[in-house]
């Protein structure tokens, strides 16, 4: 885990991170969440929808958003105080998710950053983009 100061931040400063999207975490986030939605949960229904597999989530993949910035980009330290989401594609179990950010901005008055950050497959198609807008505390 990472634990930047605000002194060792600065506009730029990146972090990218892999994850494995599993049907263990899909189960997980349809118990957690209530999300039945056939999308999610039926092979035969995503099919005839048009998709090859069930759609991720949405907000399970965008919760990578939450480990870029409380684990990398600022670290331990860190309260993410908003964020914007734009879901491009659907994501599906079994692929691996790259996660990645950079700083686009440091408000020095409030401690506050703002990360450009962007999740995708490895065959290179977006997922999601975002903009997360980031507490730094006791710093």
């Amino acid at each position: 885990m990472n634990q930047y100061k605000w002194a060792d931040l600065r506009v730029g400063l990146g972090h990218e991170f892999k994850v494995q999207l599993t049907s263990d975490m899909m189960h997980a986030f349809a118990n957690l969440s209530g999300d039945t939605n056939p999308l999610h949960v039926d092979n035969d229904f995503a099919s005839w929808c048009g998709f090859p597999d069930i759609v991720a989530y949405g907000l399970l993949t965008s919760s990578f958003y939450s480990q870029l910035t409380g684990v990398h980009l600022p670290g331990r330290d860190a309260l993410l105080h908003g964020i914007d989401i734009d879901f491009i594609s659907p994501a599906y179990p079994g692929d691996v998710l790259e996660v990645s950010g950079v700083i686009t901005h440091l408000d020095e008055a409030f401690h506050r950053i703002e990360v450009r950050a962007k999740i995708e497959a490895e065959r290179g198609k977006v997922i999601s983009k975002a903009k997360l807008r980031v507490g730094l505390q006791g710093t």
